[in-house]
């Protein structure tokens, strides 16, 4: 659905200070986008905390907890390349729509379940499983939709860390609350407020302004055009390199998320109070690196932070195993928010600056496998390793993991540069060449 009125977003103007940081907020689109999805992933947060708890309250098992991880998870790594393909094909905003519907209806159903007292853990793994197949459509389609919110493409780096930030301000409050619900009543009101606050994204996405975008019709099948996106994204170092990593910290560092209950409740003896501070303190590092991306005004330097910010999330795993208190635990959480974040909002950046048009939304597919994909089997390894060597030698594991990982991103980092250069100087990020020769000369 494409409403005809043009976008009314005011002429861009130059910002100073504060207000520098917020500048992808002058465009009408991502405004409402901004606010409606800031109400609607404080539910989401509120119902993985719920998720993982109701789990681990019903069976008490690291394993299961694992499993649930895989089912939520494994339909993004089967069917987000296929989606990325209908994302190139389809208007991105009617995508949203009915991803955000289904997304609703499935947390109705498991607050129906759980207020009922009939929700078992079979029911979890099949509910979490169609919340992951309708992530699959929904991901790389809200990846690509970006763009089209943000007309000022100088404004795209900061709507990127803009919008990690909404989500981690989220995951800062909304596990907090979810554990004072817990606490007061119990999971099913979690589930319940979350599916109400799918309604704001919904209304948001439906009052916006958008140009009548034209969409790309082909003969192409979509195994061709799947077989294409996959060609661009694995021959193209830049991307192939970001997209490895990302994959291997999504595999080996990610899913320590979901061993968090046993953290809580066994390693610190606490109970879902405990749980949503170590979730939350993920959040507020998570998001003081969003809002130190946000006041970047260039996306030049952000290639080196990725390395760094992945073996500071991996120093920060180790630490947080061998820990036994809580305000240490708390720090170490920290420090893995901040260096996840700094790593996963800089690949996305530099992603979406280099990316073809006609191939984005195959290519966030790809970028949402290695997010989302490749966690599931990292969730079943780590609830694996997790039952036979114990949790806190499983994330001091993939710790350590993340620091090789992190290690052999910089030892390609010389090469991949090379190859963005050219790519830079033609969207006028770094002057043209004949510019720089004269400048020197200059001098």
């Amino acid at each position: 659905m494409s409403a005809q009125a043009p976008p009314t977003n005011p002429p861009p103007r130059k910002l100073a200070g504060i207000s520098y940081a917020w500048r992808a907020l002058r465009h009408r689109n991502f405004r409402l986008y901004f606010g409606g999805q800031s109400i609607s992933l404080m539910g989401t947060w509120m119902t993985r905390l719920a998720t993982s708890w109701l789990v681990y309250r019903l069976t008490g098992s690291a394993f299961l907890l694992g499993v649930v991880g895989f089912a939520g998870q494994i339909p993004t790594f089967l069917f987000a390349p296929f989606a990325g393909v209908w994302v190139d094909r389809l208007n991105r905003r009617n995508v949203l729509l009915v991803t955000q519907a289904l997304a609703m209806l499935q947390s109705f159903a498991l607050a129906a379940l759980a207020l009922s007292h009939r929700i078992t853990i079979h029911e979890i793994i099949w509910l979490s499983a169609f919340q992951g197949t309708i992530n699959a459509f929904d991901m790389p389609g809200r990846q690509a939709f970006l763009v089209e919110m943000v007309e000022d493409k100088q404004d795209l780096g900061n709507a990127i860390a803009l919008n990690s930030s909404m989500v981690n301000m989220a995951r800062l409050v909304g596990p907090s609350l979810a554990g004072m619900v817990i606490a007061i009543s119990s999971e099913g009101y979690c589930f319940l407020v979350d599916g109400i606050s799918y309604l704001a994204v919904i209304a948001s996405l439906y009052a916006m302004h958008l140009n009548s975008a034209a969409i790309k019709r082909t003969t192409d099948s979509v195994l061709m055009q799947l077989k294409e996106g996959w060609t661009y994204v694995s021959g193209f170092a830049p991307i192939r390199t970001i997209l490895l990593l990302f994959a291997a910290v999504s595999l080996l560092g990610w899913p320590f998320t979901v061993l968090m209950p046993v953290f809580a409740g066994t390693i610190l003896r606490g109970g879902p109070h405990t749980l949503g501070f170590l979730m939350g303190a993920v959040g507020v590092g998570a998001l003081v690196s969003a809002i130190s991306l946000a006041v970047r005004k260039t996306v030049l330097g952000l290639g080196k932070m990725i390395p760094l910010s992945t073996a500071a999330f991996g120093a920060g795993l180790i630490f947080f195993g061998m820990s036994h208190t809580l305000w240490l635990s708390l720090l170490m959480m920290l420090v893995c928010g901040f260096g996840l974040m700094q790593q996963m909002a800089a690949s996305n950046t530099i992603i979406q600056t280099i990316v073809e048009e006609s191939k984005r939304g195959r290519v966030m597919s790809f970028y949402t496998v290695a997010f989302v994909g490749m966690a599931p089997f990292g969730s079943l390894l780590a609830g694996t390793l997790a039952h036979a060597i114990g949790a806190p030698r499983t994330v001091m594991v993939s710790g350590a993991c993340c620091i090789a990982g992190a290690a052999w991103f910089a030892g390609r980092l010389p090469a991949i540069r090379k190859l963005i250069r050219p790519i830079y100087r033609n969207l006028g990020i770094l002057p043209p060449v004949n510019a720089v020769i004269q400048d020197s000369l200059g001098r």
